[in-house]
């Protein structure tokens, strides 16, 4: 009769067990857990914990980690044991679930050589039966490099440009031109590229038409851990000397114009006390010599103020060399100009000086002589030097007109 009493006893426990854990199981709970992001350094640790509430045994439950997908963990634990093979593959070798504190609800998965793929949220979901709920996670990777530089284009036309480069930044930074004083300089092009690692690859441009800032600061920062990278540069007055070699070369000219013009004035002021009529070739000439000079200093400003490429375009420094090759052969072309205009000149002038009538025909009183025609002659030089040589010319071709 003991051993009966005994064996009922031990039945009675057994099922007295059996209903408390069926009655906890049954029991709804939630799943607590950081409630911030977690940041971590990009190839370092981490660790994500959740537990429940309230606290109890979850040593029979299962318990999932998965991001994206249910039905694609990054770590499964059932029946007690870790089922790595219906985990992804890529996070078999790099996590692990400590269950120290399983029996009050609380387990941590650690995740080991954090790459850029691995931020995001984590859920952390515990089930019994039908029954579940879940905590999510979220995890900030964050990388910041030092490695910067500088790059200076060769000096142009409309300015100098620089170039900021840095790579190995996660996430994308915040970057920005700064001046010795602080004060942001608005970036004329900014762009970026992530490699093969989804690291962020940084460039920033910055075209400086003028001498004004002379120290130049490239600064990055991390916006999630506020880490700041700089790297800075020094520009020489002298890489801006480009806009006084144009405003010699015009001033130059104009000068040279001026010049001309009021010393042929002078001369013929002081030779004739005004302009006689046989110079109004040299005006007209003179008048087609400005406004050759006008339009094609005309068209060099139009080419130069209108912006038929913007600054970030790849094609911008291609531009930039054409239009300085644009430039050189317009300059050459004001000067070709100015050759033909002197040389055009010159030879009306002698042409004009030619005409002139021989000595002794300027000095009869009688018969000065107006205007020489000649409808037919050799095309040889025709010279006079005395009355014997006209009137040795026998019936002349020439007919000669008083003026009166």
């Amino acid at each position: 009769m003991p051993g009966v009493m005994g064996a009922t006893g031990v039945l009675l426990c057994v099922v007295l067990h059996f209903l408390q854990m069926v009655t906890q199981s049954s029991e709804k709970f939630t799943v607590t857990g950081l409630q911030r992001p977690v940041l971590a350094p990009l190839g370092g640790n981490v660790e994500l914990s959740c537990q429940l509430s309230p606290p109890q045994q979850a040593q029979h439950m299962e318990i999932r980690w998965f991001r994206n997908r249910y039905r694609e963990p990054v770590y499964l634990y059932r029946n007690g044991k870790d089922l790595h093979g219906e985990t992804i593959s890529k996070y078999v070798e790099r996590t692990e679930l400590l269950k120290d504190d399983i029996g009050k609800g609380k387990v941590t998965l650690r995740i080991f050589k954090l790459t850029a793929d691995d931020d995001g949220s984590y859920h952390c979901v515990f089930k019994v039966g039908e029954f579940y709920e879940e905590h999510i996670t979220e995890i900030k990777v964050t990388a910041t490099s030092s490695v910067m530089y500088i790059l200076m284009q060769p000096p142009n036309i409309k300015g100098v440009m620089l170039e900021c480069h840095s790579g190995g930044w996660f996430p994308q930074p915040h970057m920005e031109w700064r001046d010795n004083k602080g004060n942001i300089i608005p970036a004329t092009s900014k762009a970026h590229s992530q490699d093969e690692n989804k690291l962020f690859n940084m460039t920033m441009t910055l075209l400086i038409e003028a001498s004004s800032h002379r120290s130049i600061t490239c600064y990055l920062q991390n916006l999630l851990t506020h880490q700041e990278e700089s790297i800075s540069i020094v520009l020489s007055g002298e890489l801006f000397s480009w806009k006084r070699v144009w405003i010699m070369i015009l001033t130059t000219i104009g000068f040279m114009m001026i010049a001309f013009c009021m010393t042929y004035c002078v001369q013929q002021h002081l030779l004739y006390g005004t302009f006689s009529k046989g110079k109004c070739h040299w005006l007209k000439s003179t008048m087609i010599f400005m406004f050759s000079v006008i339009a094609v200093t005309g068209v060099m400003l139009i080419l130069h103020l209108k912006q038929r490429v913007p600054v970030s375009d790849q094609h911008f420094e291609l531009d930039t060399l054409w239009l300085e090759d644009i430039s050189v052969i317009l300059c050459v072309l004001i000067v070709f100009i100015i050759k033909l205009i002197s040389f055009i000149y010159f030879r009306l002038e002698g042409d004009h000086q030619g005409w002139s009538l021989p000595p002794y025909l300027s000095a009869t009183p009688t018969a000065a002589i107006c205007r020489l025609a000649v409808p037919e002659y050799s095309r040889g030089h025709l010279q006079l030097d005395s009355e014997d040589d006209l009137a040795g010319m026998g019936p002349s071709p020439f007919f000669i007109t008083p003026c009166f």
